[in-house]
């Protein structure tokens, strides 16, 4: 789970780390290395949960010690660069009745600082992220999803790669708490503000409690690519007849419960879908399918890491595509992910000539080692751990490809309080209704 956080450290530049570099330095600060190992004594001397005093702030009117507040949080590194709501006692408390789990109730160590994450560290985090109590929940099970261990989030978090959790929920709850599953899904959308705050609220506890810092505790050359990290619905009622949900695919779960899955997201990329009107219906729908294995099928050194049990990737098609691959024999996702598994094997030459064939070996796995020399490498070992979501407004133009570094794909059930329907009743007081409405 890492190194202590006050651990003696030799430090060189990164040219030290580069191909064909001069070692001869790691030998001239032996004495360092030696004094580490026999002189370092840790300055904390206790074990425990931390609980630091509280911070007065105090200015002419709430406006001011809003400005503040945020002025502060920046020096001490403990915002995300956008303005942070103020995390009072009487908003957190607010946020905490989303659960029945108790305030210190601990829900797992973050890497690669080894904070701890508590049901009121979350909600702090909610809280400063523009967060409600009936997003709680869903956030919780997220955070549970990211910390399990075969996800390996210390390695995530540290990475020099732009990784970024990749939150996707099933079940009545999505809808509830007004989550995007349509048009705009990723954000912004004022409409359906759940997603920002979930997953700014996750981003927050990787930096704060995790110490994801950038240049610091990650790093990460481009960043994670989000404040708000990706957080949305599956668009459950665009299925076609025997699509099964992503919580049924990869959860087991019937359609009715609540579930998060998670994965570590690294890219996205936009594909056009549809042709440009001269083709006939199959001849579409192949040519837009075998365009996204195209996409899928690159030299990505990435697949190597979720080989054997993880995923390459999560593909996002709007609900009148999946109506028409349906409608056109692709029954179920199975057959789209087999389809896609088939046409995006990457072919020995381009393994070898791209430097592919090293990584691959490099993998921890001896079934991903195996691979190397298949004369057309898959990009996962079976069509299984592709992600396919139908999510995204009801347009047909596009898909969307989120590639993957994830080791694993994790699910997570939404626990829900006896209060549920109070806090889902004083939303629609406080927001307005909730519904897919048109408000121009």
């Amino acid at each position: 789970m890492g190194l202590d956080r006050e651990l003696s450290m030799v430090d060189f530049p990164i040219d030290q780390f580069l191909v064909d570099s001069n070692i001869s330095p790691v030998e001239a600060r032996a004495a360092d290395f030696c004094a580490g190992l026999t002189n370092w004594q840790p300055k904390t001397t206790e074990t425990g949960m931390r609980q630091p005093d509280k911070i007065r702030i105090e200015a002419n009117g709430y406006e001011a010690a809003t400005d503040q507040m945020n002025q502060l949080f920046l020096r001490n590194t403990w915002g995300d660069g956008l303005p942070v709501n103020p995390p009072t006692s009487e908003r957190v408390e607010w946020i905490l009745k989303g659960t029945e789990l108790p305030p210190d109730y601990i829900v797992g160590k973050i890497m690669p600082k080894g904070g701890i994450a508590t049901v009121e560290t979350i909600a702090v985090s909610l809280a400063m992220a523009g967060g409600r109590p009936e997003y709680l929940p869903v956030l919780i099970a997220a955070v549970d999803a990211f910390l399990d261990p075969a996800l390996e989030h210390d390695k995530l978090q540290a990475t020099s790669g732009s990784t970024f959790p990749v939150i996707i929920v099933n079940g009545p709850i999505a809808k509830e708490i007004r989550l995007n599953s349509g048009f705009g899904l990723l954000g912004p959308d004022p409409q359906h503000p759940a997603g920002a705050s979930i997953g700014r609220a996750l981003r927050l506890l990787q930096q704060n409690v995790g110490g994801a810092l950038a240049g610091v505790g990650t790093m990460a050359i481009f960043g994670g690519m989000r404040y708000t990290n990706a957080v949305f619905a599956e668009d459950e009622e665009g299925l076609p007849a025997g699509w099964q949900p992503v919580s049924k695919d990869f959860g087991g779960k019937s359609e009715d419960i609540n579930m998060v899955t998670v994965y570590v997201g690294t890219s996205a990329s936009n594909i056009v879908r549809r042709g440009v009107g001269k083709e006939e219906p199959m001849e579409e729908a192949e040519q837009s399918l075998r365009r996204v294995a195209s996409y899928l099928g690159s030299s990505c050194v990435h697949y190597a890491h979720g080989w054997a049990n993880g995923t390459p990737g999560a593909l996002l098609i709007p609900r009148p595509v999946a109506m028409q691959l349906n409608n056109l024999g692709w029954t179920s996702k199975q057959a789209v992910k087999e389809f896609l598994w088939e046409h995006s094997k990457v072919p020995q030459s381009v393994v070898r000539e791209t430097g592919l064939k090293q990584w691959i070996e490099a993998a921890a796995e001896p079934e991903t080692i195996a691979s190397a020399n298949e004369e057309l490498w898959p990009i996962s070992k079976s069509a299984d751990q592709i992600i396919v979501i139908v999510a995204g407004g009801a347009h047909p133009t596009h898909n969307f490809w989120m590639q993957a570094m994830s080791p694993a794909v994790i699910c997570r059930e939404i626990g829900k309080p006896s209060n549920w329907e109070n806090l889902v009743t004083e939303a629609e007081l406080e927001l307005g209704p909730s519904g897919d409405m048109c408000v121009i």
